[in-house]
């Protein structure tokens, strides 16, 4: 069972290979405007939420080695917020609330959905595009409704959201590898 997880997270590696330019691209975008003092701001739900926090603690903390802390904001890391928004404007507009009073032009976004699918994902990138922000999407499946949305989009072409999830903590790690040799 365990040797069949494996070869299929490397039969979706393989297939992911040709996205690695627009990994490489969403990277340097990312590089650019923290490097600029914009700031990086992050969100997802669920298991992608856990990657939207992981990636803005390592900006912020240190991923390899000793740097500048560098700003990041994860969306979905305030737990009152969060409450206090749902309730006054309903669970769809959680992260695009927040763009909205935290997003500034130069900034960028960076979602993670394993399906494109999240009402709450897709008014933040437009909440984003409002703003003058920078968008990335790193998605999985088909790209759902989310595909098309952002300035970048990385979609894992995988229908197994574990796999989808795995090359998405890939990304990310190739980000900041790519941000901590330019800092």
């Amino acid at each position: 069972m365990i040797e069949s997880h494996l070869s299929d997270l490397v039969a979706t590696l393989e297939r992911f290979r040709p996205l690695l330019p627009i990994v490489e691209a969403a990277g340097a975008e990312i590089r650019r405007a923290v490097l600029a003092g914009h700031k990086l701001l992050t969100a997802g739900n669920g298991g992608s939420a856990a990657d939207a926090l992981h990636l803005a603690e390592e900006l912020v903390g240190r991923f390899d080695r000793d740097r500048p802390s560098l700003p990041a904001i994860a969306l979905c890391a305030d737990p009152t917020l969060l409450t206090c928004i749902g309730n006054d404007y309903g669970f769809d507009r959680v992260f695009s609330r927040q763009v909205e009073g935290l997003g500034r032009p130069g900034d960028v976004l960076v979602v993670f959905t394993t399906s494109g699918k999240s009402p709450n994902i897709l008014l933040a990138l437009e909440a984003a595009k409002q703003r003058g922000l920078r968008t990335i999407a790193v998605l999985g499946k088909d790209g759902g409704p989310a595909r098309g949305r952002a300035d970048y989009e990385i979609i894992v072409p995988s229908q197994v959201t574990a796999r989808i999830q795995e090359v998405h903590t890939f990304v990310l790690h190739s980000w900041l590898t790519l941000l901590e040799a330019g800092t």
